[in-house]
């Protein structure tokens, strides 16, 4: 997957994730399922932003330090 696309999902799901818990905790009726889906769909985009960042970082080490020390 393209880098650029890959953090724009990340980033796309914590958002709504979010939205979702914001909206069923500060609505009349707290809907549980709602709050549960919420809290499901954040933990995977952290899930998998923290999964893209380890893997790119291995891409952005500079290999001159490595030659240097």
């Amino acid at each position: 997957m393209n880098k650029k696309y890959g953090q724009l999902i990340n980033t796309f799901l914590i958002i709504v994730g979010g939205g979702m818990l914001i909206y069923s905790i500060t609505g009349e009726e707290r809907n549980k399922y709602l709050q549960i889906i919420g809290l499901v769909v954040i933990m995977f985009g952290l899930y998998r932003a923290s999964n893209f960042w380890v893997e790119n970082k291995e891409d952005e080490e500079d290999p001159t330090d490595q030659e240097n020390s």
